[in-house]
This record gives C-alpha cells, structure tokens and sequence, in this order.
C-alpha cells in the first residue's frame, strides 16, 4: 500500500509539474513516505515512472483480455479489444504523464528505452490480434496496422491536450472506426497480398 499511495503522489506530481519539476524530495513531502525509504524501493526517479507506466500499461492493453479471445477464436472479443485501444478515455494525470514521457523520450535514455518496451509489447499482443483476425496479411501489413494504431492512440491523446474544446470522445470513435475500416480491408485482400 505504501508503494501504490507513492506511486499515485508522483503520477499526480508529474501530471501538475513534468518530471523535471518533480524532485524525490517533493515526492516525498506530498506523499509522506521518507526519502530513504523512496530510495529502497526505487533506484530513482525514472524507476518510479517506469512502475506507474507498468501499471497504466497493464490496464490498457488488457493482455489477458485479448490472449482469451485469442484462445477461443472469438473475433468479435478481438476486435473490441483493438476497439478499447483507441476509444478508452485516458484520465487527465495519465494522459499527462504520457505526454511527459512523450517529451523525455528524446531527452533521456532511461525514459527512451522505457518507451521501446512499451512499443514492443505494444506491437506483440496487438500483432497475435491481427495474426488471429487476418491471418493472410503480411507482416508488412500488420507492422503498418500496429504503427497506424499507435499514431492514432498518440495523436488521440496529443488532441486531447492541444485542442481546447475537442470532443474527445467523438474523436476517439472516429479514430477507432478508421483502424476497422482498415482492418476490415486488409482482411478481404488475397493471402500475401501488399498492403497498399
């Protein structure tokens, strides 16, 4: 409990302030939890952003969802989970840090390589998707969808963010309705066939 109460006193500290505003030391006075303690449960600042990403990270792909539907052949489940990827409203302090993490990815490596897991994880459990949706698509076709995919997740979040009065919603729909409609394509093209 200790961990998640600081876990959640940084997450809203790096939303309201960025990283580099965000000191051990604050996180510490507004969590209450001592420096040396923070110290024995993280090596620094970034293994503590790295644990809350984990944790957005594990509710939003929802690995286990889409590893049954998988399983049980079902692909209505599947597509509702790629569905889930672009319409689930992120939450102001995730979507913050993300756009943070986004920021940081250029300046530090920690923060870049932390981003690199992410999108290979990402590109693993959305590519056993699309292998069980369209299997005849090449994997030049499935890499694009993947990226296409996190364009979409990234520009939906950036929007949100950068576009004051943005239907947020409307917008997330409309996004995940071009993805199926993509999919959809891909999946009445000849087996091997190019995506394009």
């Amino acid at each position: 409990m200790r961990c998640q109460h600081l876990l959640s006193t940084a997450r809203r500290l790096f939303a309201e302030q960025g990283f580099h505003q965000s000191g051990m030391s604050q996180i510490a006075r507004e969590s209450g939890i001592a420096v040396g303690q923070i110290y024995r449960d993280f090596a620094n600042k970034e293994a503590i952003i790295t644990a809350i990403c984990e944790e957005s990270l594990q509710v939003w792909l929802a690995e286990e969802t889409i590893e049954q539907a998988i399983a049980a052949g079902d692909h209505a489940a599947i597509r509702s989970w790629i569905e889930h990827l672009l319409v689930k409203e992120s939450e102001f302090e995730n979507r913050r840090m993300l756009v943070e993490i986004l920021a940081e990815t250029g300046r530090n490596p920690l923060i870049a390589q932390l981003n690199a897991d992410t999108l290979e994880r990402f590109r693993r459990v959305l590519g056993m998707a699309l292998d069980a949706l369209i299997p005849g698509a090449t994997q030049a076709c499935k890499v694009r969808i993947c990226d296409l995919s996190l364009v979409l997740c990234w520009g939906v979040l950036a929007g949100e963010e950068l576009i004051p009065g943005l239907d947020a919603d409307t917008f997330r729909t409309y996004a995940a309705d071009l993805l199926k409609k993509e999919i959809d394509r891909l999946s009445t093209l000849p087996e091997g066939h190019a995506c394009l």
